[in-house]
């Protein structure tokens, strides 16, 4: 893995992210906000399920928009992320709000590092099996891969797929151009390999919630997500792209190299998902560590809403 910037300034891989979120009042029913954004104001329909399940422990949850004016967050006893799927083209408006709202998880901190995908570089150094990354600050030369095989171009700061191709040896010029135009813009660019399993077997994410008895990350369940990518970046603004969800049961592999990454975090964290891809050898290389605002896939497993409506209880 290569990198041309100064992280310095990073929280390392064990950083300290606990949560700020205080106790629920004496009297009546705390109430809980489920972050969304502007365009799907009313939430989507696997975060819908969270409502009833925290009705069902004595606490009153609805959705807010983050950078909905009128919303006054001091007035609610605690503040998940769930779906701000918009943040990516607002960063830095975003985490100037994260750092405002007390009693936010999971915590402004984590946000902060999370929502850079630098945190790869920090994560392979602690010794996670990564897959491959090289980071292009703006301004950095690059020259298009001319070895057989497929790499993916995709800016350190997205969600969702957004800016993000994939190229072969015939497209250098796109993917070239692709780079340019990210640097142009001032963003960070990654560079990795694309792993061809992704196609075949698909991709892994785990999901982890807090043990109310523990207060640590606990595994909950998995989905397997189907190939997203076709060729190179378009250029079509969208929010986010639709995905190929089905349940899956983890192999022994994959549970050990998710708990290994969550094992990496400080207390506090409510939910975290760990996405993951076989390597040539079909061993799971660690795709993303999502901490801010994962799809958890609720529908796909009949106990994970109320295992996140505890773990989000238990933060209260």
């Amino acid at each position: 893995m290569s990198t041309s910037l100064d992280h310095a300034t990073r929280a390392p891989a064990r950083v300290a992210l606990v949560s700020d979120a205080g106790s629920a009042p004496s009297g009546g029913r705390p109430r809980v906000a489920i972050v969304t954004c502007a365009e799907i104001p009313l939430l989507e329909e696997d975060d819908r399920l969270v409502l009833p399940a925290l009705a069902a422990l004595g606490v009153d949850a609805s959705p807010a928009v983050w950078d909905d004016p009128a919303v006054d967050w001091t007035s609610y006893d605690l503040v998940v992320l769930r779906s701000p799927w918009d943040y990516a083209q607002r960063h830095d408006a975003f985490l100037a709000w994260a750092a405002t709202v007390p009693r936010l998880v999971n915590p402004a901190a984590t946000v902060a590092w999370n929502t850079d995908k630098r945190y790869l570089a920090e994560l392979a150094a602690a010794g996670l099996p990564v897959t491959p990354t090289t980071f292009l600050a703006p301004g950095d030369p690059w020259t298009a891969p001319t070895t057989p095989g497929e790499y993916v171009i995709k800016p350190a700061v997205s969600a969702g797929s957004r800016d993000t191709g994939r190229y072969g040896p015939a497209d250098a010029e796109q993917a070239l151009a692709h780079v340019r135009r990210l640097q142009a813009a001032g963003r960070i660019t990654m560079v990795q390999p694309y792993l061809p399993a992704v196609d075949s077997y698909g991709e892994t994410a785990l999901l982890f919630f807090a043990d109310p008895d523990t207060g640590r990350l606990a595994y909950s369940h998995a989905i397997r997500k189907g190939p997203m990518l076709t060729g190179p970046d378009e250029g079509v603004e969208t929010l986010y792209k639709p995905e190929e969800i089905t349940p899956r049961s983890p192999t022994s592999a994959e549970r050990a190299v998710g708990e290994a990454v969550v094992a990496t975090l400080s207390d506090g964290l409510v939910y975290a998902r760990v996405d993951l891809i076989p390597d040539e050898r079909g061993n799971p290389l660690l795709v993303e560590l999502e901490l801010t605002e994962p799809s958890v896939f609720m529908l796909h497993d009949e106990g994970a809403a109320t295992r996140l409506a505890a773990a989000i209880a238990w933060a209260l």
